[in-house]
């Protein structure tokens, strides 16, 4: 293996070299999905390894599992980046990261393929940098409450005052990822929601309710029942690759079911696992915080964590299925509790908003 040396580097030299006027800085985050996600320093790319990727790699990993975007690791072996800086969390140096952790692993694949960069640690990590350049890292702020009325567009609205609306009815559908939402029957029974939040297509992911606006949207139908006996995890693929082919273009999907919390949160829930290579509890978290009272049933939480396995498997042998991750308690299902949401803030705040029962109510 190439020995190279990897120094430090503080705060106010990485925002110098990210203010360059020719961008020629790679900053990896190697902190875990959900910390990246509620902020980073804005044009960095996140790191993550699976238990199973680390396990085979033991310290053996390649720089795709370092940079997997295509286009930047080949700007990267170009000699287009002179400088890489890795970040965890607060690590001072070098010296105080894990040794089996995710920023030593990055660390010992760039050292084995340099690619003619200076490699650097940034000195306190993330926590420093925020804190000094808030500017610099993407913002969140708390949720604003709901900002469209109930249409009279829609001839069930009347039904719909804040004291008697189901709970999985109230504010308007979330956004999971930019062009991916969740929420309910009714919020796709709302023609003016769909369009102020740009949707494109739509997964009903139910036998019964209908696709409202065929003329207007792209619908996908799954029918499957909210029960154990549903087979939801066989269209797992069809719904990310459709997911995908709509992203690609441009557009924006709304996944719903009935009430928004069994079967198009595990849709979502699928989507993230295998896009973002993440265990299941990973996003089950990133999910909740967006819409708190998402709750697949059990038959669907199995089937998700056989998916996890299958997911975290492919990113390295196929021949290999892992474990699903044991929580302290010794059960797979040690899920975290709901949280308040730090969404970006703007004119549709519904759309961020974690669901909660009016104060009139």
């Amino acid at each position: 293996m190439v020995i190279m040396e990897v120094l430090t580097v503080d705060s106010a030299s990485l925002r110098a070299l990210l203010d360059r006027d020719v961008p020629d800085c790679l900053v990896l985050d190697c902190r875990s999905f959900l910390s990246f996600n509620s902020s980073h320093i804005s044009g960095s790319s996140n790191v993550r390894f699976s238990t199973i990727v680390r396990r085979r790699a033991r310290g053996g990993l390649g720089l795709e599992h370092i940079v997997p975007n295509e286009d930047t690791r080949n700007r990267l072996l170009s000699g287009d980046y002179k400088s890489v800086v890795l970040l965890d969390d607060r690590s001072l140096d070098l010296g105080q990261v894990k040794k089996d952790g995710t920023l030593m692993l990055a660390v010992t694949a760039l050292c084995r393929d340099p690619c003619g960069a200076n490699v650097y640690i940034l000195k306190g990590g993330f926590d420093a940098f925020s804190t000094e350049y808030p500017d610099m890292c993407t913002k969140s702020s708390p949720p604003q409450g709901l900002s469209l009325p109930l249409s009279s567009r829609n001839p069930d609205s009347a039904s719909y005052s804040p004291c008697n609306t189901p709970l999985y009815d109230q504010g308007g559908p979330v956004e999971i990822l930019p062009f991916l939402y969740l929420g309910s029957a009714y919020h796709a029974s709302r023609k003016d929601m769909l369009e102020m939040l740009g949707i494109t297509a739509l997964i009903n992911v139910s036998a019964n309710c209908p696709n409202h606006f065929e003329d207007s949207f792209l619908y996908k139908s799954i029918p499957v029942e909210d029960n154990y006996k549903a087979d939801i995890s066989s269209w797992f693929n069809e719904a990310i690759e459709f997911i995908d082919s709509v992203r690609n273009k441009g557009g924006r999907v709304f996944v719903h079911c009935q009430a928004g919390i069994s079967r198009s949160a595990t849709i979502c829930l699928a989507y993230l696992m295998r896009t973002n290579r993440v265990k299941l509890d990973e996003a089950f978290e990133f999910v909740k915080k967006r819409r708190s009272i998402i709750s697949p049933n059990f038959s669907f939480m199995g089937q998700l964590l056989q998916f996890e396995s299958q997911v975290l498997a492919s990113s390295t042998c196929s021949s290999e299925a892992g474990s699903p991750a044991m929580g302290n308690n010794g059960t797979v299902f040690n899920f975290p509790v709901s949280i308040p949401v730090h969404s970006s803030a703007s004119q549709l705040s519904f759309l961020h908003s974690p669901i909660t029962t009016s104060p009139s109510c």
